[in-house]
């Protein structure tokens, strides 16, 4: 019972930590205002964290054999390809899909 206890106290602890740190600046925002520079900076904070997300993902890297260029690179790169011409989300998101799973199904063939 005393181990179950301390579970969830400390989850219940950590994610109030998480709610008081995430909703602090909306609350306080007005009262300490961004500098200009970094407001500017902070607009590149969810584009650096999605290159963060994804670039491991279709480029896996190691230290013996560096970058292993996979079907998920070429899948990335046709997706590229398709929101430069089309600037739509949803064909990118299906032009990429499509293109890993043909190529994943023509692997099986060969």
């Amino acid at each position: 019972m005393g181990d179950t206890l301390y579970l969830y106290s400390a989850i219940l602890l950590l994610a109030l930590c998480v709610v008081i740190c995430r909703t602090g600046y909306l609350v306080f925002g007005h009262y300490f205002p961004l500098p200009p520079k970094l407001r500017s900076a902070l607009r590149y904070a969810p584009l650096a964290a999605l290159v963060a997300i994804i670039v491991p993902d279709v480029l896996p890297w190691t230290v013996q054999t560096g970058p292993q260029f996979d079907l998920k690179f070429l899948a990335a790169g046709v997706s590229i390809l398709v929101f430069l011409f089309t600037r739509n989300g949803l064909l990118v998101i299906l032009s990429g899909m499509l293109t890993l799973w043909s190529l994943r199904g023509l692997l099986l063939l060969f």
